[in-house]
């Protein structure tokens, strides 16, 4: 998206500040906190208007992904495989993408999550803790999502 307006640029630049204190905070205290994911949430219908998407389909359907992806990975979260405040996240996050930049999303999400996986399972091995390993999926998320905005809206050569 060669020569964005301002107002998507500054959603952009909000949405990836709070990407990056999602990533932090998951990384420090292991939760990410829900009124960051609400104003992820919030700040897609504003990012909707400054793109120009059409109220119907277009806007329908990303709400439609945002609540798919949300109950998909509520599932994971029910069966103790995810945590709520990245299955937060994630729906907060699709909210903003459309379905092929989601899927892209999601490829290296789960990509950079396998390998933050290993990290913490070595990481546990040689300094270890009591519990289970928790993982800062977070991490994983933000940075999945990062890279996909970037490469979306801000390379020159898309």
């Amino acid at each position: 998206m060669t020569g964005a307006p301002t107002p998507t640029l500054i959603l952009l630049g909000l949405l990836a500040a709070a990407l990056l204190t999602a990533a932090a905070t998951d990384l420090r205290e292991r939760i990410i906190w829900d009124r960051l994911n609400l104003a992820i949430a919030l700040c897609a219908p504003a990012f909707w208007w400054a793109t120009g998407l059409s109220p119907w389909p277009g806007m329908a359907l990303q709400l439609g992904l945002g609540v798919a992806v949300f109950a998909m990975f509520a599932g994971l979260f029910a069966v103790g495989m995810m945590g709520g405040g990245d299955v937060k996240l994630l729906g907060a996050l699709a909210l903003w993408l459309p379905l092929g930049p989601l899927v892209e999303m999601l490829f290296w999400m789960a990509v950079g999550g396998g390998a933050l996986t290993v990290v913490m399972i070595v990481w546990h091995r040689i300094r270890p803790a009591e519990g289970a390993i928790e993982v800062p999926y977070g991490v994983a998320i933000a940075g999945a999502g990062l890279w996909v905005l970037g490469t979306r809206y801000l390379n020159q050569f898309v």
